[in-house]
């Protein structure tokens, strides 16, 4: 089953900030250790991953055989072995996967129940995640796609997902740290807005999401104004061409957001740097070229290094890749290819682990497992040529 990826985007107005394009590649070399973490036949997709309480990763993905939400605890930094299991398989769930650790110190996964078009969240019982209980959040109309979690100052779950039935966008606020029940709120009331999704909580304590505008092909930010993101204000960040696909939003070093996302017009990866804390101005950068027209997402975490790190597929290629920006601002970076094999790097999830490294799963198309890339360096390769 693919992702439903919205269609019919028109094209955008006019852009805030542009920077130019700069990029580095990056020669041949040991950049990754790469392992198949679960073998099992047509398992690996809407993959999301989280650094555990025990510094190990813990990645939520979709059992496509069963149709079930599946969870792979590592057994190692490397996660070069690790755990699985089933923790929901009432019809046909776990898509759009997205997991955090909750203030209880377990995680928190939000996902897609396609079979009742719902939008739930499983909240594990331990911190291997070889159970959970599962909940159910909102089932009004055909809600629940595109979803992504973070854990907000209050301790509770924050959500960001895509409401199909009014072609908008949606979050819900977690009652408690278990979120056995939620209060769901339109934050952006617009038509065709809200899909491919992405949520972090910003220096000032206040939720942040990065979404497509479908109708207009545009970049937009939301930043909530309270805890429970029950009000809040929108900026389109990017407008030039179609813009917005499979964003990624974090918070760098200067306290300010950070975005990756795709640039369909031009096939390419770029980013975008906030200004302020409300991100109503920010800088864009076009960071690599030539991706092909595949939208799956990237994922963009601070490494150790304090600089952005971006995992995502090149789908001119099928091949997973990574780019670490090489100033805060994320206004240039060297990218390099982790798993050059035939149709990998679908549903990328980055994580920083214990040992500062990135960790990242993602999708084995051609094989339909489940793999994860281990860097070898913080940037997650070795050496630089010119650009």
């Amino acid at each position: 089953m693919q992702r439903r990826v919205p269609i019919g985007v028109g094209l955008g107005a006019l852009l805030l900030l542009v920077a130019p394009v700069r990029s580095f590649a990056v020669p041949a070399g040991l950049a990754a250790e790469i392992t198949t973490v679960d073998s099992e036949s047509g398992v690996g997709s809407f993959t999301g991953i989280v650094r555990g309480t025990d510094g190990l990763g813990l990645i939520s993905y979709y059992d496509a055989a069963h149709g079930h939400l599946k969870v792979a605890h590592c057994s190692n930094l490397s996660c070069s072995s690790a755990t699985a299991a089933t923790i929901d398989g009432d019809g046909i769930v776990g898509l759009d996967t997205s997991i955090a650790i909750g203030a209880d110190g377990l995680g928190l996964i939000s996902y897609l129940d396609y079979t009742h078009d719902d939008l739930k969240v499983a909240h594990c019982v331990d911190v291997p995640c070889s159970r959970a209980s599962t909940t159910t959040l909102d089932a009004a109309g055909t809600v629940g796609a595109f979803t992504s979690i973070t854990i907000g100052v209050d301790g509770r779950g924050l959500i960001s997902y895509f409401d199909d039935t009014h072609q908008n966008l949606k979050v819900a606020h977690c009652s408690d740290v278990g979120c056995s029940k939620a209060t769901t709120t339109t934050v952006d009331p617009d038509k065709g807005v809200g899909a491919l999704t992405s949520i972090t909580v910003g220096s000032d304590g206040l939720g942040l999401v990065s979404y497509l505008d479908f109708t207009n092909g545009d970049l937009k930010v939301l930043h909530c104004s309270n805890l429970e993101c029950s009000a809040s204000t929108t900026t389109r960040v990017d407008t030039v061409g179609i813009v917005g696909d499979s964003s990624s939003i974090t918070v760098g070093t200067d306290g300010l957001g950070l975005v990756s996302y795709r640039d369909a017009t031009n096939n390419a990866l770029k980013t975008a740097h906030c200004l302020n804390l409300r991100c109503s101005i920010a800088t864009t950068a076009t960071v690599d070229r030539g991706l092909g027209a595949i939208a799956d997402p990237t994922s963009l975490r601070v490494g150790a290094d304090g600089l952005g790190l971006i995992s995502y597929l090149d789908g001119s290629k099928g091949h997973l890749n990574v780019a670490h920006c090489l100033d805060p601002s994320c206004s240039a970076a060297a990218v390099a290819t982790l798993d050059a094999s035939t149709k990998v790097g679908f549903y990328p999830s980055l994580m920083v682990g214990a040992d500062s490294l990135g960790l990242i799963s993602y999708y084995d198309e051609k094989n339909e497992k489940l793999k994860v890339a281990h860097c070898a360096t913080t940037p997650c390769f070795s050496g630089l040529v010119g650009p």
